[in-house]
């Protein structure tokens, strides 16, 4: 009697595993997360901010999470070929970014390395376009998602996770770039 009830319990745990690997396997390759925002400045004025790693501390929400956070800056000041190193607790953990593409004004796009906590090699975009006296910014993170990525997205909500820290960062590069010239100072 207490036998069955084990295979019993154990039958259902191994079909509720079982379950749970093939719905991960029918789950896109892919994904993209992404947030847009209308900054109420010229594409010219916001552009250096994305452009010169740099500047990512003043807008970045990740820049504050770690108070001792090493930063390692090379290539040129900015733009392609331009690569910034980072590594600090376990909230911002280790990792790199390069910029691969830049169009003034227009289009940065970055390959994004992340060491740890966990492994991942993704493109971040941010593309910017004038609307008259505004600029429509869009922030996008675009990467393959490998099969145990499949497993955890079952628990969590990438898109939820990592767009709210696309919206704060979007939301401090407004305010540092929606500032009049003179409050800077």
């Amino acid at each position: 009697m207490i036998l069955n009830v084990i295979l019993i319990v154990v039958g259902v745990i191994v079909l509720g595993i079982v379950v749970l690997l093939i719905y991960a396997a029918t789950q896109p390759s892919a994904f993209r997360v992404q947030r847009s925002a209308s900054i109420q400045a010229p594409p010219e004025k916001i552009f250096p901010h994305i452009n010169d790693f740099h500047s990512w501390s003043g807008w970045s929400p990740w820049e504050k999470l770690d108070p001792n956070l090493k930063r390692t800056f090379s290539g040129p000041a900015n733009g392609v070929g331009s690569t910034y190193e980072w590594e600090g607790n376990k909230k911002v953990g280790k990792g790199r970014m390069e910029i691969m593409e830049s169009a003034p004004s227009s289009k940065i796009a970055i390959q994004l390395d992340f060491i740890k906590p966990f492994e991942a090699h993704n493109t971040a975009e941010f593309t910017l376009a004038p609307n008259g006296g505004s600029t429509d910014i869009n922030w996008a993170m675009l990467g393959h998602k490998p099969f145990l990525f499949k497993v955890m997205s079952v628990f969590m909500d990438m898109d939820k996770m990592i767009g709210k820290d696309f919206e704060k960062g979007l939301a401090n590069l407004k305010a540092i770039t929606e500032r009049p010239a003179a409050a800077k100072t």
